[in-house]
This record gives C-alpha cells, sequence and structure tokens, in this order.
C-alpha cells in the first residue's frame, strides 16, 4: 500500500515512449473553488516548440491539488494486460483482458476466474479485448456491450459485441458481434476502442486510423469508419439523428471524424457533453469536446510530430473547418481510459475529468470550467505504472487497472 496526501514533485521525471504506438449522476451542487496558483505541472521541454497554442490555457495550464488526504492502495496484481474496467451496481468491476477474457473485481481485490464465451480475438500489438461498458439497464438484463480488435480478410479491424453475464457469471451468454469498423486494415495498431452510453441509450464507439501512413488519410474519409466517432444503436445500426444520415458519401454511423486514436471517451455528467481523449504521435495528445459532424484535424493539423522528428503532413496546427483541441500535452503521457468523476466521496472533485496516463505513468486530474481545463494534477505517480483505464466505484474512490502480465488494480479514494 502507498499512501500519500496529494501533494507531489512539481518536476517529474518522465521517460520518453512511444505510449501507445509500443507493446497505448448529475448534482447539483455547485463546484468547490480550485486554487489553481500551482505551476504547471509539466516541466519537460516540448517536442515542438515551433508549436505555439491557439489560445491560453491550452497546454500547460496552472497546476492544481487536492486538499482532501488520499490513499493508494493497490488491491491485487493478478490480472494479465488488463484494458477496461466498468463498475457494477452492486459495487464490483467487470475488467477486461487484452487476450480475450473478462474477469470480476471486488473492491477488495478479489479477482474471479476468466469468464467465457467470448469471441475470439486477435491479440496481436495493440490488438486484443478492449473497451468494455455495461447497458444501462444492466441491473435487469445484465447486457455488457465490448470492443476487440478481429480478423479479417486483408488484416484486421475494431469490432464491438454484446452478451448477457450469465447469472453464475461464468460465461458471456448468446455473444453478438453488432458493428465493424470497415475496412479492415493491415496493421495491429490504433484501434481506439472505448464504448459509452448517451442519454437516449445509443453506444458512441472510438476507432483508431490503424497509424500506417497509408491509412492515416481515411480519418478524413467519411466513407471510412477509420479514425472516427460512430454513433449506434444497441443492435450496432446507425443511430437516428446521426450528422451524416442520407448522404450517400458518408457512413452513417459518424458522429466525428479526423481522430488519430481514441482511447478515452467520457459524458460530462454536469453538462451531458461528450468529451475524447486521443494520442498523439510524437507530442500533440489531446483532450477534445465532440461534436457532431465536426472535423478534429487529423493528420491534416496536429501538434505532434513524426516520431522520427519529422514534421507531419504540412506541419501545421491549425486550418479553417477543423476543430482545436481543448487541451493537448507535449511531450507525451499517451492518455488511455478516463470518466468525469460524479461521486460524493470528494467534493472538490466533483465533475473533474480522471485519465489513466500510460508513458506518464501517473492518472491525471483536469479541472474543468466553461469547457476550459483551468487546472490540472498529477496522481499516483509514485506507483511508476502504466495506468490504462479508471472509473469511479459505488464508494466513491476512483479504481484503475494498469498494463502488464502482473497488472495491477488500485482504488485512490479518501485516506
Amino acid at each position: 500500500m502507498t499512501t500519500i496526501k496529494a501533494f507531489f514533485p512539481l518536476a517529474l521525471l518522465i521517460a520518453f515512449s512511444f505510449g501507445a504506438c509500443n507493446p497505448d449522476r448529475p448534482s447539483d451542487s455547485k463546484p468547490v473553488p480550485v486554487d489553481s496558483t500551482y505551476p504547471p505541472v509539466e516541466t519537460s521541454a516540448p517536442n515542438s516548440p515551433q508549436y505555439k497554442p491557439a489560445f491560453e490555457g491550452q497546454t500547460r495550464v496552472a497546476g492544481v491539488k487536492t486538499k482532501t488526504g488520499l490513499e493508494v492502495k493497490m488491491l491485487s496484481n493478478q490480472l494479465v494486460n488488463p484494458w477496461g474496467i466498468v463498475s457494477l451496481p452492486d459495487g464490483r468491476f467487470l475488467i477486461t483482458e487484452k487476450a480475450g477474457t473478462m474477469r470480476i473485481a471486488t473492491n477488495a481485490g478479489q479477482i474471479s476466474a476468466p469468464i467465457t464465451g467470448i469471441p475470439a480475438v486477435s491479440a496481436d500489438g495493440q490488438g486484443g479485448l478492449l473497451g468494455i461498458n455495461i447497458d444501462p439497464d444492466f441491473a435487469s438484463n445484465r447486457m455488457v456491450y465490448w470492443s476487440f480488435s478481429e480478423n479479417q480478410p486483408g488484416g484486421t479491424l475494431t469490432a464491438v459485441a454484446k452478451g448477457r453475464l450469465a447469472n453464475d457469471e461464468k460465461t458471456i451468454e448468446n455473444a453478438t458481434v453488432i458493428y465493424r469498423a470497415l475496412p479492415a486494415f493491415a496493421s495491429t495498431l490504433h484501434y481506439g476502442s472505448r464504448i459509452v452510453f448517451d442519454k437516449d441509450g445509443n453506444l458512441f464507439v472510438s476507432t483508431g486510423e490503424r497509424s500506417n501512413i497509408q491509412s492515416r488519410p481515411q480519418a478524413q474519409q467519411l466513407n471510412s469508419a477509420l479514425g472516427k466517432i460512430v454513433r449506434i444503436t444497441k443492435n450496432g445500426q446507425p443511430a437516428a439523428g446521426n450528422p451524416f444520415t442520407g448522404r450517400a458519401d458518408a457512413k452513417p454511423e459518424i458522429y466525428s471524424y479526423g481522430h488519430r486514436n481514441v482511447q478515452g471517451l467520457a459524458i460530462n455528467p454536469a453538462t451531458g457533453d461528450l468529451w475524447n481523449g486521443e494520442f498523439g504521435a510524437r507530442g500533440g495528445d489531446e483532450i477534445n469536446l465532440v461534436k457532431p459532424g465536426k472535423d478534429y484535424g487529423w493528420p491534416t493539423i496536429t501538434y505532434s510530430i513524426e516520431y522520427s522528428g519529422g514534421k507531419i503532413g504540412e506541419g501545421i496546427t491549425q486550418k479553417e473547418g477543423m476543430e482545436q483541441p481543448v487541451y493537448y500535452w507535449d511531450p507525451v503521457i499517451s492518455p488511455s481510459g478516463m470518466v468525469f468523476y460524479n461521486a460524493d466521496l470528494i467534493p472538490e472533485w466533483k465533475n473533474n475529468l480522471f485519465m489513466g496516463c500510460l508513458s506518464g505513468m501517473h492518472i491525471v486530474r483536469l479541472v474543468i470550467k466553461d469547457n476550459k481545463v483551468i487546472g490540472e494534477e498529477r496522481l499516483a505517480s509514485g506507483e511508476q505504472q502504466r495506468f490504462r483505464d479508471v472509473t469511479v466505484g459505488k464508494d466513491g474512490a476512483l479504481y484503475a487497472v494498469c498494463d502488464g502480465q502482473n497488472g495491477r488494480f488500485y482504488r485512490i479514494g479518501k485516506k
């Protein structure tokens, strides 16, 4: 167990990493005032000093510090390459493991045997059993939804499946693939792959553009599901009201486009807005406020450079008709699963955004006001773990899973 008071060093040692590109209830209470008088938490030199933010506060915003005493507790290290975690109504958690298994964990760290009945995954590279969520009516129907990488003729793709968690919790019953992000592509990278439900019970699903120079342009192409956020029904059909419905040149499931590799999706409980976190290349990790029909720029505009050091495309960061990120990081933190804090255990966290970071090896807390980031904090950095996903437990604490063959399961809550 590691106990912290939430007063962290301002200078953090962050080893350069390619991040994911290497084996990546609403409250009526008023927000707690935030003391954002600390220096920015990022002190390392940017990879691209020539790129300047489009507006004040778009990067390296003032630091904040949680005043509540915190305990960071490792509950288990018995997970094998965990990728996604979702809270269950009874206070337990359902977790995906990359090779193709699900497990149930208690908030005391007890881990179940593998759950069977899940379609085969393609676990090479960044592929495998990935994002997970449960039906809003799970308490009555026990339906689970997950994303995974699937082998197809000509390559692999991001797929979404659903099935019922059996009463004995040993199997997924009647597993069915409901959606495939076409086209398949010969890459084992950038599957994206988070799932969240909108207020109408439809699914937002993120995809990646599959990383390769050849596939990147598809993020801008509306006849491709690569590099997109799609919005589908529980049966995998395009949801009513999607922005490109009726256009012959566009896939009707597309909600937004121009994304690189979105491994974070969350809905702000205070506003109902959809937010994402996505990987840049070398620098340029982003947080975006996602609006229907909008173009988020990749690979035309970016605050990142190639891993080799060269510019991406024309080397521009802004273009008319393309959205700016609300916030970006350079150097990278490798942003993965994320969640808005919607509990009462730690009032100063209300409606803050928390996100697991891989190469950054911490959980980032972002304070957001009027859709702008006004404060950043790094939690659990002393654990030196690649935090893959984070959720809010029924007890009001944060729970997180970390990469690795001895993958860790953490609770971060009030001391």
